[in-house]
């Protein structure tokens, strides 16, 4: 009987031993800069972001709309780099460098078209025929085939840009627009052309990182000459990432093993790095691009390596010196999340950079699920502030132009949020934080509406697509798979973080057939049989990865992933 019993006992161990590592609830991974982040940001009040981004684009695509006694976009007739009309909006509000009596309307950028065409397309909008126009097709002049660079550049033509007080040879303007032109075309597939301009983007950016090897030390990359170029803008090493980034879509894209290659070598130059060169916008790319990798390739990179070197930031002593995620309360308002230069003046958070930081890292976490806790924090946060850009959401007496906010529409923000100001406005003296806009410095007699920022407002389509509220305050649900682009075939999936000491019942509606939940943290039906409305239990303090399946399913474990109906629902 004794040794029945002492079988029966190491059977029953062994059995819940199997159980457990067949899977087991993932550990969470933490990131010392959100931690300290708050668990209830205050005051707190979150923005109908959806309807922000579906807002801005009736405003500024509105032909007769009126700003200061001109619409926000206009057509140029240039015909640069294609025989065919393209469009231009505003970098900022009344731009005088900018309009289509300026540089023969020739002059305006990338990262405000692109931007605004996936952000509208990320919340519903057709932009391939908007009252009969194809704004998708037009954005192909921004292909610099002329110059010989042949990928997408941030104007039409350096030269113009140049004339107009534009950027010439700052590497993330050279390299970002290729990102946007790929999620932009997976947003809107089809569009004639487009594949070719792809493939063309992906051998230059192949070619550029072998002719690199490793070696990533330079301020521009010229893809005419294919040659590394150094001048008085500060290296940006972290453009790794975003060849990375455009590679491993490319791959995704047209099953080329060398763009799996060049991806995986750009992302082991990012990774050599031996501390943070981040700027600007490029760095995060790299860490959903590594975590694409480790899940589906196999690769073992250290994304809290990329993670710590973004939220941190670059503390090498060059121009980018600061580079990161703010985490300070300013004058009463938590503005922890947003990101900008930590250090200058006491901090300088910008919008565009802030939505742009939840593109890779808010489906990262579908790949590397011990984030899950992280991101959701951070995007707590980062979706609160980002509020005080837009000029009525914060007090009059806290930006640089309460008088003129009514020209905005209430969807066109301030570029910037400072801890001070920095333009020295004799009424904001003592006050924080100031929104407030670059305009300014761009040009002499710039005048002051030029705070108002539209290429930065442009990408609210990002928080657009991936926030949304719950039946309970604070708790967000952050949708997965809205920014994953050229993904394979998914089931939604969703982040909930639970900032409260307690429980909370978070309700579920599901527009499909009968369908449960599967938390892809713990790795277990958390609710059954929903069907319209039903709920499910988040735990204090606790994250979940929320994965819709149908009812009744039976997931399985086939190596590091977990299957069903041939199609993955989560990752290790």
């Amino acid at each position: 009987m004794n040794k029945v019993l002492h079988i029966f006992f190491l059977f029953t161990i062994a059995t819940l031993f199997s159980c457990q590592m067949m899977n087991p609830e993932v550990e969470q991974t933490s990131i010392n800069k959100v931690d300290l982040m708050p668990q209830h940001p205050a005051p707190y009040k979150m923005l109908d972001w959806y309807d922000k981004a579906r807002d801005f684009d009736e405003v500024v695509f509105n032909q007769q709309q009126e700003s200061q006694e001109k619409p926000f976009v206009w057509f140029d007739s240039s015909q640069r780099n294609f025989p065919q009309t393209t469009f231009g909006l505003f970098t900022v509000i009344s731009d005088i460098r900018q309009g289509p009596d300026k540089n023969n309307g020739e002059f305006h950028e990338a990262l405000a078209s692109l931007g605004a065409l996936m952000s509208a397309g990320l919340v519903g909008i057709d932009k391939t025929d908007q009252k009969g126009i194809n704004y998708v097709k037009m954005v192909q002049n921004y292909f610099n085939k002329d110059n010989d660079w042949n990928i997408m550049m941030n104007n039409t033509c350096a030269e113009v840009a140049l004339l107009g007080g534009g950027y010439g040879r700052d590497w993330w303007y050279d390299v970002f627009p290729n990102v946007l032109y790929y999620a932009v075309s997976d947003v809107f597939p089809g569009v004639e052309g487009a594949d070719s301009l792809q493939k063309i983007i992906a051998e230059q950016f192949y070619k550029a990182d072998s002719t690199m090897d490793g070696n990533y030390d330079y301020s521009y990359f010229d893809y005419s000459e294919m040659e590394g170029k150094r001048n008085f803008i500060t290296p940006q090493q972290d453009a790794a990432a975003g060849h990375a980034y455009v590679l491993y879509s490319a791959f995704q894209k047209f099953g080329d093993e060398r763009y799996l290659e060049g991806a995986i070598s750009a992302t082991d130059a990012l990774f050599s790095q031996t501390e943070s060169r981040f700027y600007e916008v490029l760095m995060p790319f790299g860490a959903y691009t590594a975590a694409r990798l480790n899940a589906e390739t196999g690769s073992n990179y250290d994304i809290s390596k990329i993670l710590s070197w973004t939220f941190d930031g670059c503390v090498a002593d060059s121009g980018r010196t600061g580079w990161g995620i703010i985490n300070d309360n300013w004058g009463g308002f938590d503005v922890s999340g947003i990101q900008g230069n930590i250090i200058q003046e006491g901090g300088y958070g910008f919008l565009m950079n802030t939505f742009d930081m939840a593109w890779p890292l808010v489906p990262m976490v579908r790949y590397e699920p011990q984030y899950a806790q992280t991101i959701g924090k951070w995007m707590l946060n980062a979706a609160n502030s980002a509020r005080l850009f837009y000029p009525y959401e914060i007090p009059d007496q806290n930006q640089w132009l309460p008088e003129m906010k009514e020209v905005t529409k209430n969807v066109i923000a301030y570029e910037g949020l400072k801890k001070t100001d920095i333009f020295n406005k004799e009424e904001l003296k003592g006050i924080s934080p100031v929104a407030l806009g670059d305009g300014p410095n761009w040009v002499i007699g710039q005048p002051p509406i030029s705070m108002f920022s539209i290429y930065g407002s442009a990408h609210v389509g990002i928080f657009g697509s991936i926030i949304r509220e719950t039946n309970v305050e604070q708790i967000l649900q952050l949708n997965c798979l809205a920014t994953d682009f050229y993904r394979e075939a998914s089931y939604p999936t969703f982040i909930y973080y639970n900032p409260f000491d307690e429980d909370k019942e978070i309700e579920y509606y599901s527009e499909n057939e009968a369908v449960d939940l599967y938390d892809a943290i713990q790795h277990r039906i958390v609710a059954t049989e929903i069907t319209n409305t039903g709920s499910f239990i988040i735990p204090a303090g606790q994250t979940m990865l929320i994965v819709e399946i149908p009812t009744g399913s039976k997931p399985e474990r086939l190596g590091n992933k977990i299957m069903l109906n041939d199609i993955i629902i989560a990752y290790k």
